[in-house]
């Protein structure tokens, strides 16, 4: 017998939302780890509203909403807001019922700067790695760093003559043709009007300069969890810099490793990893004027080769950042931006690795 195309909805209909979450659905494991990390942030957000007046949107739901954003590369907290109204999956994993208003894209936006403001994301990527630790997933002894080019949300068009006023490149409209060519152009003596804290930056002799950022990385590699990460200026000494000052902030001072690739082979960082009782594994640049600054008393040893294997597997938390978290090209303005975006984005893939481990430790 064929079924009538009609619905008829009842007038009550008793449901739940965790009905309708499948329950070996990825979310479950995530969102546990989650909520037992900011429980401990408890202290922080009450530091950060005032005791009295209108209640605001609470921040661990904020946070949930940003880690979902990430997690399912949505491209804009409007569109987000937009999910939330009829997503019950979203709803669910965010802490809102059926019933509850869903806020403003607007407000969201503000509250997302008290985030800022407060170092929210930090304090929940360091509470997100204790709870690492205490699963036993983290070795503390063994490392790599790297670093990637993150495109700001800025063209070239933008990157005017600081102590001049703006070039008329001529023809009509807001996006006017602009001709730069064989004009010198660098970052003493030009500017981003668009985002300032770019900068236009090549990563090689033979790829194009780009208005960008730099993101930094320090991996496990017992497990391949991003123990930490920044975002800086784009320069060619900001790898090195940052890579010694994240080894400088592990605790404790037992002997490490640290596996990298040829751009970190420099007598200066070399020297620096050693002077904190890091050994340096990194790829010897063999070809160059004056060789490598490492020699066979470092690369002889097994240990050598088995950093430079694991190694490249921090590209893997790079290539998921850029195509699920949508760093390839930052949408926001400024260092500070930059680097929440950059950091929740590696906490999120810390939080499906984690997921996966304990699954499989299980």
């Amino acid at each position: 017998m064929r079924g009538a195309d009609r619905m008829q909805e009842r007038l009550f209909t008793m449901a739940r939302l965790e009905d309708f979450v499948p329950a070996d659905h990825p979310l479950r494991a995530i969102q546990r780890m989650v909520n037992e990390a900011l429980k401990r942030l408890n202290g922080l957000f009450n530091e950060m509203y005032a005791d009295h007046g209108r209640a605001s949107i609470a921040p661990e739901k904020l946070v949930r909403a940003l880690l979902l954003q990430v997690l399912y590369s949505v491209r804009s907290e409007r569109l987000l807001v937009e999910q939330l109204h009829y997503n019950l999956l979203f709803r669910w994993f965010v802490g809102l019922a059926i019933d509850d208003a869903v806020w403003d894209h607007s407000t969201f936006s503000k509250n997302r700067e008290r985030l800022l403001d407060h170092a929210v994301i930090e304090a929940f990527f360091a509470e997100l790695m204790a709870l690492a630790g205490k699963e036993g997933l983290l070795s503390d002894e063994h490392f790599s760093v790297d670093g990637t080019l993150i495109k700001a949300w800025a063209s070239h068009k933008s990157f005017q003559p600081k102590d001049e006023p703006p070039a008329d490149g001529g023809g009509a409209g807001r996006n006017a043709e602009a001709n730069w060519h064989g004009k010198p152009r660098s970052n003493d003596t030009h500017e981003s009007t668009t985002d300032p804290e770019a900068r236009l930056y090549r990563k090689s002799s033979t790829s194009e300069a780009i208005l960008c950022y730099q993101g930094h990385v320090l991996m496990d590699n017992g497990n391949g969890l991003i123990v930490n990460a920044r975002v800086s200026v784009a320069s060619g000494l900001a790898e090195c810099e940052n890579a010694l000052a994240m080894l400088a902030e592990l605790p404790g001072t037992k002997p490490r490793t640290v596996g990298a690739d040829k751009a970190y082979d420099t007598s200066d960082f070399v020297a620096a990893a050693r002077k904190i009782e890091v050994t340096p594994h990194v790829a010897q640049r063999l070809g160059r004027r004056g060789g490598s600054a490492i020699d066979g008393r470092t690369t002889r040893h097994p240990g050598y080769e088995a950093s430079q294997c694991i190694r490249k597997r921090v590209e893997e938390a790079f290539g998921w950042a850029k195509s699920i978290g949508r760093v390839r090209q930052t949408v926001f303005r400024g260092l500070e931006r930059v680097n929440m975006q950059f950091l929740l984005t590696m906490t999120a893939n810390n939080l499906v690795r984690m997921r996966g481990l304990l699954a499989g430790a299980g």
